[in-house]
Protein backbone atom coordinates (compact mmCIF):
# COMPACT_ATOMS: atom_id res chain seq x y z
CA UNK A 1 0.00 0.00 0.00
CA UNK A 2 1.60 3.39 -1.01
CA UNK A 3 1.94 5.72 1.93
CA UNK A 4 0.52 9.40 1.76
CA UNK A 5 2.90 10.28 4.21
CA UNK A 6 6.27 9.08 2.68
CA UNK A 7 5.12 10.63 -0.46
CA UNK A 8 4.85 14.22 1.35
CA UNK A 9 7.94 13.44 2.92
CA UNK A 10 9.45 12.78 -0.41
CA UNK A 11 8.08 16.14 -1.88
CA UNK A 12 9.74 18.05 0.53
CA UNK A 13 12.69 17.42 -1.37
CA UNK A 14 11.21 19.48 -4.24
CA UNK A 15 9.18 22.26 -2.36
CA UNK A 16 11.04 25.27 -0.46
CA UNK A 17 8.95 27.30 1.97
CA UNK A 18 10.28 30.53 4.05
CA UNK A 19 8.80 33.41 5.33
CA UNK A 20 9.92 36.87 6.81
CA UNK A 21 7.94 37.85 9.41
CA UNK A 22 9.00 41.36 9.24
CA UNK A 23 7.68 42.13 5.85
CA UNK A 24 5.09 39.15 6.25
CA UNK A 25 5.75 37.78 2.89
CA UNK A 26 6.44 34.09 2.02
CA UNK A 27 7.87 32.33 -0.90
CA UNK A 28 6.82 29.44 -1.88
CA UNK A 29 9.00 27.32 -4.76
CA UNK A 30 8.64 24.26 -6.89
CA UNK A 31 12.14 22.94 -6.70
CA UNK A 32 12.08 20.21 -9.60
CA UNK A 33 13.54 21.94 -12.74
CA UNK A 34 14.79 18.69 -14.23
CA UNK A 35 10.92 17.81 -14.54
CA UNK A 36 9.73 21.39 -15.26
CA UNK A 37 8.40 21.04 -12.06
CA UNK A 38 6.04 18.11 -12.81
CA UNK A 39 3.99 17.80 -9.43
CA UNK A 40 3.44 14.59 -7.92
CA UNK A 41 0.71 13.30 -5.61
CA UNK A 42 3.19 13.91 -2.62
CA UNK A 43 3.89 17.61 -3.84
CA UNK A 44 0.16 18.53 -4.70
CA UNK A 45 -0.58 17.81 -0.94
CA UNK A 46 2.23 19.09 0.94
CA UNK A 47 1.47 22.48 -1.46
CA UNK A 48 -2.18 22.07 0.18
CA UNK A 49 -0.70 21.85 3.64
CA UNK A 50 1.82 24.76 3.18
CA UNK A 51 -1.17 27.15 2.17
CA UNK A 52 -3.44 26.08 4.83
CA UNK A 53 -0.47 26.78 7.44
CA UNK A 54 0.09 29.75 5.69
CA UNK A 55 -3.50 30.99 5.88
CA UNK A 56 -3.20 30.45 9.50
CA UNK A 57 0.11 32.43 10.32
CA UNK A 58 0.56 35.71 11.04
CA UNK A 59 3.87 36.41 10.16
CA UNK A 60 2.36 35.31 6.48
CA UNK A 61 0.26 38.23 4.28
CA UNK A 62 1.13 37.96 0.83
CA UNK A 63 2.13 34.43 -0.65
CA UNK A 64 4.21 34.21 -3.74
CA UNK A 65 4.20 30.97 -5.63
CA UNK A 66 7.26 30.16 -8.21
CA UNK A 67 9.01 27.62 -9.77
CA UNK A 68 12.75 26.95 -9.97
CA UNK A 69 14.51 26.50 -13.25
CA UNK A 70 13.14 28.08 -16.43
CA UNK A 71 9.33 27.25 -16.16
CA UNK A 72 7.14 27.31 -13.45
CA UNK A 73 5.56 24.27 -13.89
CA UNK A 74 4.44 21.67 -16.43
CA UNK A 75 1.30 20.39 -14.71
CA UNK A 76 0.90 17.10 -13.10
CA UNK A 77 3.30 14.01 -12.94
CA UNK A 78 2.03 12.26 -16.47
CA UNK A 79 4.71 8.77 -15.41
CA UNK A 80 2.56 8.61 -11.99
CA UNK A 81 -0.97 8.91 -13.22
CA UNK A 82 -0.57 6.43 -16.49
CA UNK A 83 -1.65 3.57 -14.88
CA UNK A 84 -5.18 5.02 -13.18
CA UNK A 85 -5.57 6.17 -16.82
CA UNK A 86 -4.46 2.56 -18.68
CA UNK A 87 -6.99 0.38 -19.81
CA UNK A 88 -5.80 -2.49 -17.75
CA UNK A 89 -8.34 -4.36 -15.67
CA UNK A 90 -6.55 -5.32 -13.02
CA UNK A 91 -7.21 -3.10 -9.83
CA UNK A 92 -5.33 -0.73 -8.00
CA UNK A 93 -6.10 1.30 -5.09
CA UNK A 94 -5.91 5.28 -5.08
CA UNK A 95 -6.23 5.55 -1.40
CA UNK A 96 -2.95 7.64 -1.06
CA UNK A 97 -4.68 10.79 -3.19
CA UNK A 98 -6.88 10.93 -0.11
CA UNK A 99 -4.06 10.65 2.33
CA UNK A 100 -5.97 7.29 3.86
CA UNK A 101 -3.41 5.04 4.58
CA UNK A 102 -5.91 2.40 6.48
CA UNK A 103 -5.12 -0.70 5.03
CA UNK A 104 -8.70 -2.17 5.75
CA UNK A 105 -9.91 0.61 3.54
CA UNK A 106 -11.10 -1.06 0.03
CA UNK A 107 -10.43 1.22 -2.89
CA UNK A 108 -13.55 0.93 -5.66
CA UNK A 109 -12.65 -1.31 -8.89
CA UNK A 110 -11.62 -0.43 -12.07
CA UNK A 111 -14.45 -0.37 -14.21
CA UNK A 112 -16.84 1.52 -11.92
CA UNK A 113 -17.79 5.07 -11.85
CA UNK A 114 -16.50 5.27 -8.62
CA UNK A 115 -12.77 3.96 -9.61
CA UNK A 116 -12.45 7.63 -11.73
CA UNK A 117 -15.17 9.57 -10.28
CA UNK A 118 -14.19 9.32 -6.40
CA UNK A 119 -10.65 11.09 -7.33
CA UNK A 120 -11.30 13.44 -9.87
CA UNK A 121 -14.49 14.85 -7.20
CA UNK A 122 -11.86 14.69 -4.69
CA UNK A 123 -9.60 16.90 -6.77
CA UNK A 124 -12.47 19.97 -6.36
CA UNK A 125 -11.15 20.21 -2.62
CA UNK A 126 -8.90 21.89 -1.67
CA UNK A 127 -7.01 18.99 0.73
CA UNK A 128 -6.14 17.61 -2.46
CA UNK A 129 -4.02 19.96 -3.41
CA UNK A 130 -5.63 21.63 -6.68
CA UNK A 131 -7.88 24.51 -5.44
CA UNK A 132 -6.28 25.79 -1.48
CA UNK A 133 -5.62 29.11 -3.43
CA UNK A 134 -9.34 29.21 -3.65
CA UNK A 135 -9.83 29.32 0.21
CA UNK A 136 -6.27 31.43 0.40
CA UNK A 137 -7.65 34.40 2.45
CA UNK A 138 -4.33 36.06 2.45
CA UNK A 139 -3.04 37.72 -0.96
CA UNK A 140 -1.08 35.14 -3.39
CA UNK A 141 0.82 36.10 -5.97
CA UNK A 142 1.64 33.57 -9.16
CA UNK A 143 5.64 34.39 -10.47
CA UNK A 144 5.29 32.28 -13.91
CA UNK A 145 7.51 31.96 -16.48
CA UNK A 146 8.42 29.26 -19.55
CA UNK A 147 5.69 26.64 -19.41
CA UNK A 148 2.15 27.49 -16.98
CA UNK A 149 0.43 24.02 -18.10
CA UNK A 150 -2.13 21.61 -16.06
CA UNK A 151 -1.77 21.86 -12.60
CA UNK A 152 -0.12 24.99 -12.55
CA UNK A 153 -2.36 26.67 -15.12
CA UNK A 154 -4.72 25.66 -12.05
CA UNK A 155 -3.13 27.71 -9.82
CA UNK A 156 -2.03 31.13 -12.08
CA UNK A 157 -5.95 30.96 -12.44
CA UNK A 158 -6.96 30.98 -8.53
CA UNK A 159 -4.41 32.99 -7.55
CA UNK A 160 -5.31 36.57 -6.62
CA UNK A 161 -2.60 38.12 -9.12
CA UNK A 162 -0.46 36.69 -12.00
CA UNK A 163 3.20 38.29 -13.06
CA UNK A 164 4.80 36.59 -15.69
CA UNK A 165 7.75 36.78 -18.29
CA UNK A 166 7.08 37.72 -22.10
CA UNK A 167 8.03 33.95 -23.14
CA UNK A 168 5.45 31.87 -21.04
CA UNK A 169 3.07 29.69 -22.38
CA UNK A 170 -0.24 28.64 -20.70
CA UNK A 171 -2.27 25.82 -21.45
CA UNK A 172 -3.62 22.17 -20.49
CA UNK A 173 -2.44 19.04 -22.42
CA UNK A 174 -5.12 17.11 -21.41
CA UNK A 175 -7.45 19.31 -24.17
CA UNK A 176 -6.42 17.24 -26.33
CA UNK A 177 -5.61 13.67 -24.63
CA UNK A 178 -8.72 13.83 -22.66
CA UNK A 179 -10.85 16.98 -23.64
CA UNK A 180 -11.13 18.88 -20.16
CA UNK A 181 -9.66 19.94 -16.82
CA UNK A 182 -10.83 20.15 -13.38
CA UNK A 183 -10.36 24.40 -13.08
CA UNK A 184 -12.86 24.61 -16.24
CA UNK A 185 -15.46 27.50 -14.48
CA UNK A 186 -12.25 29.72 -13.82
CA UNK A 187 -10.95 29.65 -16.99
CA UNK A 188 -14.47 30.73 -18.27
CA UNK A 189 -14.40 33.38 -15.72
CA UNK A 190 -10.68 34.63 -15.76
CA UNK A 191 -10.30 34.35 -19.55
CA UNK A 192 -13.57 35.28 -20.85
CA UNK A 193 -15.83 32.85 -22.66
CA UNK A 194 -14.81 32.80 -26.06
CA UNK A 195 -11.08 32.57 -25.99
CA UNK A 196 -11.20 30.11 -23.07
CA UNK A 197 -13.36 28.19 -25.77
CA UNK A 198 -10.83 28.59 -28.58
CA UNK A 199 -7.98 27.09 -26.12
CA UNK A 200 -10.53 24.48 -24.86
CA UNK A 201 -11.20 23.35 -28.60
CA UNK A 202 -8.06 24.05 -30.01
CA UNK A 203 -5.85 22.73 -27.45
CA UNK A 204 -3.70 25.16 -28.41
CA UNK A 205 -1.14 27.04 -25.91
CA UNK A 206 -1.73 30.75 -25.55
CA UNK A 207 1.11 33.57 -25.34
CA UNK A 208 1.54 35.76 -22.37
CA UNK A 209 0.69 38.40 -24.69
CA UNK A 210 -2.41 36.51 -25.91
CA UNK A 211 -3.33 36.17 -22.11
CA UNK A 212 -2.86 39.55 -21.16
CA UNK A 213 -5.19 40.73 -24.02
CA UNK A 214 -7.66 38.97 -22.06
CA UNK A 215 -7.72 40.17 -18.81
CA UNK A 216 -5.76 36.75 -17.33
CA UNK A 217 -2.80 38.13 -16.37
CA UNK A 218 -1.35 41.65 -14.12
CA UNK A 219 1.79 42.18 -15.39
CA UNK A 220 4.66 40.77 -18.53
CA UNK A 221 7.77 41.59 -18.24
CA UNK A 222 10.91 40.58 -19.73
CA UNK A 223 12.79 37.63 -18.21
CA UNK A 224 15.38 39.46 -16.61
CA UNK A 225 12.59 41.77 -15.02
CA UNK A 226 10.91 39.05 -13.36
CA UNK A 227 11.95 38.64 -10.00
CA UNK A 228 12.08 42.72 -9.48
CA UNK A 229 8.17 42.92 -10.86
CA UNK A 230 7.06 40.12 -8.57
CA UNK A 231 9.38 41.64 -5.50
CA UNK A 232 7.19 44.86 -6.42
CA UNK A 233 3.80 43.66 -6.23
CA UNK A 234 4.55 41.63 -3.21
CA UNK A 235 5.53 44.67 -1.02
CA UNK A 236 2.91 46.94 -2.24
CA UNK A 237 0.29 44.37 -0.71
CA UNK A 238 2.13 43.52 1.80
CA UNK A 239 2.23 47.56 2.43
CA UNK A 240 -1.51 48.03 2.44
CA UNK A 241 -4.59 47.66 5.23
CA UNK A 242 -3.87 45.23 8.00
CA UNK A 243 -4.15 41.29 7.21
CA UNK A 244 -7.72 41.74 9.12
CA UNK A 245 -8.77 44.04 6.04
CA UNK A 246 -7.52 41.61 4.01
CA UNK A 247 -9.09 38.57 4.88
CA UNK A 248 -12.95 40.45 5.25
CA UNK A 249 -11.86 41.12 1.71
CA UNK A 250 -10.94 37.82 0.34
CA UNK A 251 -14.12 36.57 2.21
CA UNK A 252 -15.87 39.24 0.33
CA UNK A 253 -14.44 38.08 -3.44
CA UNK A 254 -14.75 34.07 -2.19
CA UNK A 255 -18.67 34.91 -1.99
CA UNK A 256 -18.64 36.13 -4.78
CA UNK A 257 -17.26 33.58 -6.41
CA UNK A 258 -19.27 31.16 -4.86
CA UNK A 259 -22.50 33.39 -6.21
CA UNK A 260 -21.10 33.24 -9.40
CA UNK A 261 -21.16 29.35 -8.83
CA UNK A 262 -17.27 28.51 -8.98
CA UNK A 263 -17.75 25.71 -6.86
CA UNK A 264 -20.40 24.14 -8.51
CA UNK A 265 -18.46 24.66 -11.28
CA UNK A 266 -15.84 22.27 -10.24
CA UNK A 267 -18.15 19.73 -8.45
CA UNK A 268 -19.46 19.02 -11.70
CA UNK A 269 -15.66 19.09 -13.67
CA UNK A 270 -15.11 16.87 -11.65
CA UNK A 271 -18.43 14.95 -12.50
CA UNK A 272 -17.90 14.94 -16.51
CA UNK A 273 -14.23 13.66 -15.97
CA UNK A 274 -15.64 10.57 -13.94
CA UNK A 275 -17.40 9.48 -17.10
CA UNK A 276 -14.06 9.67 -19.29
CA UNK A 277 -14.06 6.03 -19.71
CA UNK A 278 -17.37 6.21 -21.52
CA UNK A 279 -15.40 8.68 -24.12
CA UNK A 280 -14.53 7.12 -27.42
CA UNK A 281 -12.42 8.23 -30.46
CA UNK A 282 -13.81 9.69 -34.19
CA UNK A 283 -11.47 7.58 -35.73
CA UNK A 284 -9.21 4.60 -35.68
CA UNK A 285 -5.62 4.79 -34.38
CA UNK A 286 -7.09 8.51 -32.44
CA UNK A 287 -5.57 8.49 -29.52
CA UNK A 288 -7.83 8.45 -26.41
CA UNK A 289 -7.32 7.88 -22.54
CA UNK A 290 -7.71 4.12 -21.88
CA UNK A 291 -6.58 3.29 -25.14
CA UNK A 292 -4.14 0.82 -26.23
CA UNK A 293 -1.84 3.15 -27.32
CA UNK A 294 -0.74 3.96 -24.32
CA UNK A 295 1.87 1.61 -24.15
CA UNK A 296 3.67 3.58 -26.07
CA UNK A 297 3.71 5.66 -22.34
CA UNK A 298 1.73 8.79 -21.83
CA UNK A 299 4.56 11.44 -22.38
CA UNK A 300 5.46 9.67 -25.90
CA UNK A 301 1.45 10.02 -26.33
CA UNK A 302 1.57 13.50 -25.64
CA UNK A 303 4.34 14.35 -27.86
CA UNK A 304 2.49 12.48 -30.83
CA UNK A 305 -0.42 14.37 -30.64
CA UNK A 306 1.79 17.45 -30.36
CA UNK A 307 3.22 17.24 -33.40
CA UNK A 308 0.09 16.75 -35.49
CA UNK A 309 -0.86 20.58 -34.71
CA UNK A 310 0.50 23.19 -36.37
CA UNK A 311 3.91 24.21 -35.23
CA UNK A 312 2.46 27.91 -33.18
CA UNK A 313 0.10 25.66 -31.59
CA UNK A 314 2.47 23.05 -30.52
CA UNK A 315 2.80 22.67 -26.20
CA UNK A 316 6.43 22.07 -26.31
CA UNK A 317 8.79 24.32 -26.82
CA UNK A 318 11.20 21.91 -28.65
CA UNK A 319 8.24 20.70 -30.99
CA UNK A 320 7.49 24.53 -32.00
CA UNK A 321 10.80 25.27 -33.73
CA UNK A 322 10.42 21.92 -35.75
CA UNK A 323 8.37 21.66 -39.20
Amino acid sequence: MININDLKEEAKKYIRYEKNPETKIAYLTFNRPDNLNATTVGMRQLYADLIFQANVDDDVKVLVIRGEGDSFGSGGDLGEQADMFSDSDEDMSLLHEFGITDPSVKYPPKGSYRFLHSMTDHYAKAAAGNRPLQEFKKISIIEAKGYCYGWHFYQAADADLLVCSDDTLFGHPAFRYAGWGPRLWTWIETMGLRKFQEMLFTGRPFTAKEMQDCNFINSVVPRDQLEAEVSKYAKACARTRPTDVIQVQKTYIELYKQYRGEYLGSLLTGFVEGMLPMMKSDRKGEAEVGDDTFEKGLNNVVKDIDMDYPPEWRLGRSNRKKP
